[in-house]
């Protein structure tokens, strides 16, 4: 081999054997292989409850910052990702670490819009636990920012990935109980307390709690451990009640199979006896009641007749089929549906449609199942994370779950009012009821707000 030789064959091996770096690391990992810049940086805000179990869902991804104002409760899930930069102020957070792709929002329920808006108006994707909101304003506010500002977004109504909810959907659109004109859904939810006093005490805040933060936008009151952990969805100022959380689950299915769209009417019934009230001062101002029943109405659709869909909660149930057998649960420990259509009727459990079956049993049997036409779901954390990555739009997206939360929420200003209300979705207003518009949306404590 002559020099000339030499040389060209040194320069194409040398050339060769760059060309072997820069292969995409995936592709020499092997099937299943991710490599380091190919997953996401992902930030979670309130990381203590929900949130860690969220982040432990997403752990293929890179999680980078943690954001939570008690980390004696978010222990856990430091310990899980020690890696993570931790904040106590989201707003910090996201200010400060430019490297962060995603987030996830599982404080209480007054934090979410803010916290969630904050990251989309910085161009983040966005996934944020249920109900998506406090207010109806801040639901309408978020579907449309998400939607302008084109991330990725979910809402962690988890049971919308299951293969139950897709199997009513299509008996449903298949007619196996012909037209659905009414529908009952029910939780025995609350399972903290509601119908209290607010309390008198004011025990010093916790070392580990930086208390102002967890107010956030609320009203701020003094610090009692009547509030937290969890027991905040039960008072006016921090949660959604028991039809804000469990609603999100219940009505999904509901709303899906249906088609519905927003509702015309609401109304609502509940029980309200606090030890400090008196025949002159009736009325509870600090908690949602100990139990309802909120019944809401909507038009005919396309293909579909009017429909009236009636919630319960606190223990209370719709009548039991007479169709169902003794010995089958009405519904599971969460809750349930019963759809009454005008050729049977059909009962589920509460996420997801689970426990799907047909009354009478021998409708059930005889039923043949119809084609399985609903693309299956890679799976409800999955889906967000492809979305994300440039692939299909998830599911449980702010244009789904703005339009569910809005209709669960508005259950609770019908609590508020104790009057039928007539809901103008478009002009989001009541027309018969000016004082409760004034419950569409709320002002902020100072020092918060909703970015522009």
């Amino acid at each position: 081999m002559n020099s000339m030789d030499r040389r060209e064959f040194l320069d194409k091996t040398a050339k060769a054997f760059t060309g072997m770096l820069v292969v995409p690391r995936h592709v020499l990992g092997g099937k299943g292989y991710q490599a380091p810049s190919d997953k996401l940086n992902i930030a979670g805000i309130g990381v203590g409850g929900q949130g860690g179990g969220d982040l432990s869902q997403m752990d293929s991804e890179n999680i980078v910052a943690l954001c939570d104002v008690d980390w004696e409760r978010a222990a856990r899930t430091v310990k899980k990702f020690p890696q993570a930069k931790r904040y106590d102020d989201f707003r910090v957070m996201l200010d400060k670490q430019k490297d962060i792709d995603a987030v996830v929002v599982a404080t209480p329920d007054h934090v979410h819009a803010v916290a969630a808006l904050t990251a989309i108006r910085l161009g983040k994707h966005v996934y944020c636990e249920k109900p998506l909101t406090y207010t109806l304003y801040e639901a309408r506010l978020l579907t449309r920012a998400a939607r302008e500002a084109g991330v990725a977004t979910q809402m962690g109504n988890q049971g919308h990935a299951m293969e139950s909810i897709r199997l009513l959907c299509e008996w449903i659109w298949d007619g196996a109980i012909g037209d659905v004109t009414e529908v009952h859904a029910w939780t025995p939810h609350p399972v903290w307390p509601q119908g209290v006093a607010r309390p008198r005490e004011t025990p010093p805040v916790p070392e580990t709690l930086n208390w102002d933060l967890w107010v956030g936008p609320a009203p701020y009151r003094p610090y009692h451990p009547a509030y937290l952990p969890q027991m905040w969805r039960g008072w006016w100022d921090f949660g959604t009640g028991g039809l804000g959380d469990m609603g999100c689950h219940i009505f999904d299915h509901i709303v899906w199979a249906l088609k519905l769209g927003a509702p015309t009417s609401v109304e609502a019934s509940f029980s309200e006896f606090v030890p400090e009230v008196t025949w002159d001062k009736p009325r509870n101002t600090e908690t949602y009641p100990r139990a309802s029943i909120v019944t809401y109405t909507f038009p005919s659709r396309e293909g579909f007749p009017a429909l009236t869909l009636t919630w319960y909660d606190g223990g209370l149930m719709p009548p039991r089929p007479e169709e169902l057998p003794a010995e089958r649960q009405m519904g599971d420990t969460y809750g349930g549906a019963l759809y009454v259509g005008t050729k049977g009727k059909i009962l589920c459990g509460s996420h997801g449609a689970n426990g799907l079956r047909i009354l009478p049993e021998e409708r059930m049997q005889d039923y043949t199942r119809p084609p399985k036409i609903l693309p299956r779901s890679v799976g409800h954390h999955e889906e967000w994370i492809r979305a994300c990555k440039g692939g299909e739009v998830a599911e449980s997206n702010f244009d789904y779950a703005g339009p569910l939360t809005e209709t669960v929420l508005l259950g609770n200003v019908a609590l508020r009012t104790r009057a039928k209300l007539r809901w103008d979705a478009r002009e989001m207003r009541f027309p018969n009821n000016p004082e409760a518009d004034t419950y569409i949306h709320r002002p902020y404590r100072e020092g918060w707000r909703l970015p522009e």
